[in-house]
């Protein structure tokens, strides 16, 4: 979905290499692989070992597991893959070889796709889709004169189902305006979204199948990029929500156009219904891309809260009552979209590191030993 192209906010510097060496990285007590020294900083060891990189090549991000933690469906727009723009795909996570063969397409191929996610069957998935508006790539957003970075709405999203052969299966919502970022709650229950339909970007909730659709956020601005926690009872996502009056009429004119900026965002926490909504971080600039830590009592996110020229993006973990903020990876580019699977025992995430100085951003998988 649209929080992809952040990615290209950061890919405009000139990327260090990460194939440094990290002393006594294989010589730890942790049993750190050789691939550690070439795709971990020493810093990051305490958290991460045995990484392995899944995808070598075009932009790859929001990686989701399947309920069994044995595969993953993400986005991609890498032209070898045949993609034109964001499609999703499926892969066995340890034993596919992306480097060499491309991994199953299971979306239709047409339009832009997003925010792919497991159904608990792990035979299906839910993702965005703009086809039904047109089979073509939606356009991008051109460079304002104002300079102001900013993410496309595209109206066309809609959220659908769809089988592992890439069949779609249901169409689960069809009101005007966007309708996209679906993930779905541990408990197998619930799917959570954003929506336009309101005339603002509000989160909502509904069963798998579509029905019983309620609306959860309500304040003015954008909120999106939600996920429950491990029992279902709450949710985490990322919001701008303007205050002052040059705020307000800044998002309203943006929103208008179907745009909105996300360089101001910051966490929240609430119920699963909604209740007890509270502001978790308050850092400054883009925190987003949250994620609960296993345990139900963090979150690991992405943040430049410490940047000076927007990049570089790390990983962070608070806890949820906003106290013990950890940096996580200390790359020098760009490093989003974490989630840890099901059993807790792995990460995944997006970054530029070891991309060669292209701009590419790539997966990469990796033990949890962060407790």
């Amino acid at each position: 979905m649209i929080r992809h192209y952040l990615l290209l906010l950061v890919t405009l510097v000139t990327l260090a290499s990460c194939n440094q060496e990290k002393s006594n990285s294989t010589t730890t007590t942790d049993a750190h692989s050789a691939a550690d020294s070439l795709l971990l900083h020493p810093e990051e060891m305490k958290y991460l070992k045995n990484i392995k990189q899944l995808t070598f090549g075009g932009n790859n991000a929001e990686a989701y597991w399947s309920f069994d933690d044995n595969y993953l469906v993400f986005q991609s727009d890498y032209s070898q893959w045949g993609a034109n723009c964001d499609q999703i795909y499926v892969t066995d996570w340890r034993n596919d070889d992306l480097k060499n063969n491309a991994p199953t397409m299971v979306s239709t191929g047409m339009g832009r796709t997003t925010c792919s996610y497991f159904l608990p069957d792990n035979k299906t998935i839910v993702y965005g889709s703009t086809h039904l508006g047109d089979e073509d790539c939606p356009p991008v957003p051109e460079r304002r004169a104002d300079g102001k970075y900013v993410w496309p709405i595209y109206p066309s999203f809609d959220i659908f189902t769809a089988d592992l052969d890439g069949n779609i299966i249901n169409q689960l919502t069809s009101e005007p305006g966007y309708d996209a970022e679906a993930t779905v709650s541990p408990k197998g229950d619930k799917i959570v979204f954003t929506s336009m339909r309101t005339g603002d970007l509000e989160l909502f909730t509904m069963n798998i199948d579509g029905s019983d659709v309620k609306q959860i956020t309500s304040e003015l601005g954008y909120d999106g990029g939600a996920f429950f926690s491990p029992d279902g009872s709450k949710l985490i996502f990322r919001s701008s929500r303007p205050k002052t009056e040059e705020e307000i009429r800044e998002y309203q004119d943006l929103l208008a156009e179907g745009l909105v900026m996300p360089t101001d965002m910051e966490l929240y926490i609430c119920n699963a219904d909604g209740s007890d909504l509270r502001k978790l971080s308050d850092l400054g600039q883009a925190n987003w891309a949250p994620f609960f830590h296993p345990s139900g009592e963090k979150i690991i996110f992405a943040s430049n809260h410490t940047a000076t020229r927007g990049f570089p993006f790390n990983l962070y973990m608070i806890n949820t009552d906003g106290t013990g903020l950890t940096r996580i990876t200390h790359d020098e580019t760009f490093d989003a979209f974490p989630v840890f699977s099901n059993d807790g025992k792995y990460i995944v995430f997006s970054s530029n590191r070891n991309n060669g100085g292209t701009r590419d951003t790539n997966l990469f998988v990796a033990e949890w030993i962060g407790g």
